[in-house]
């Protein structure tokens, strides 16, 4: 009985954290393109390396 006396105001404190952690995320407008990061994400935009051929090797 004694844990749930400290278990249920930690995971209340938790969820309120949670929640307000969400609602700072859709107001900085974080959810705004999901499309294009996961478009952004099958682009490859490497460059291969260059050798330095100043040396002639």
């Amino acid at each position: 009985m004694n844990a749930i006396l400290y278990l249920l105001p930690i995971s209340l404190l938790l969820a309120v954290i949670s929640l307000i952690a969400f609602f700072w995320t859709v107001r900085r407008n974080q959810y705004q393109d999901l499309d294009g990061d996961c478009l952004r994400a099958l682009v490859d935009e490497d460059l291969p390396l260059v050798r330095n051929t100043v040396d002639g090797k």
